[in-house]
């Protein structure tokens, strides 16, 4: 996984020229969105999702050579990799801690039998530890979508996906449902609608919505043309095929 505190700095490389694609993660299985990818790519950065990959995600225990369960007290990790094993760490009562990675976490508990660390299976081999526990995790669907990001768009592939952001004007009955409907009479399916607060104040918010077709299309580039001119603010975050 991504830490979070690099996630912005992945942008601003793409950004910058520094290298040509930059992957994030945008949401989980079970935690959901990831927040600061969202608010970034909607106040922050001009690029486009080139892509998306979706990878399993297992957690595991990760300990020092020797390490018993028993004999742990503390357990580390970014907060979504402790999220997603919440079940697992509050039935053993471990003391949580927080790091910017998995990476970061397994660092730290080098040589202290009492802590433990949450990841995946390559930070055992670059840290020489071990996995006490395996596939932790509170459900065994737990899959993350990464979006690859560029500043160029993907070509139309004939089974793509376009992802947007919008604003509608003000917080009324009917407002969001309007914008929607636009979708349903020209019989384009919705993948995915997400809220976030527009941080321009109480009650008012950007909606993140994929849904089948590439930018290209005439019938997209109508509806397109249909939304913006019926909301407050449109981006499009890009055309790509779908996983």
């Amino acid at each position: 996984m991504v830490p979070y505190c690099t996630i912005p700095a992945v942008m601003e490389s793409v950004v910058k020229d520094e290298c040509s694609l930059g992957v994030v993660p945008i949401e989980n299985s079970i935690e959901g969105p990831v927040g600061i990818t969202l608010d970034s790519l909607a106040h922050k950065y001009d690029l486009k999702i080139f892509k998306e990959i979706i990878i399993p995600i297992n957690q595991n225990l990760i300990v020092n050579p020797g390490c018993k369960l028993e004999d742990i007290k503390e357990v580390y990790s970014h907060a979504q990799a402790l999220a997603q094993c919440r079940d697992f760490v509050n039935k053993h009562n471990f003391q949580q801690h927080y790091a910017v990675s998995t990476a970061r976490a397994a660092k730290d508990i080098i040589g202290d039998n009492s802590k433990a660390a949450i990841g995946n299976r390559k930070i055992v081999e670059l840290y020489g530890l071990e996995i006490l526990k395996s596939n932790i995790q509170d459900m065994d669907n737990n899959e993350t979508r990464f979006v690859v990001l560029s500043k160029k768009c993907h070509k139309r592939t004939g089974r793509d996906k376009t992802s947007i952001i919008f604003s509608i004007y003000e917080d009324k009955p009917g407002g969001l449902y309007r914008i929607l409907g636009i979708f349903e009479k020209n019989n384009i399916n919705l993948t995915k609608i997400e809220s976030r607060p527009s941080k321009k104040g109480l009650g008012k918010y950007l909606f993140f919505v994929d849904f089948n077709g590439h930018m290209d299309d005439e019938i997209i580039q109508n509806i397109l043309k249909e939304i913006e001119e019926n909301t407050y603010y449109l981006k499009v975050l890009g055309s790509y095929p779908e996983f």
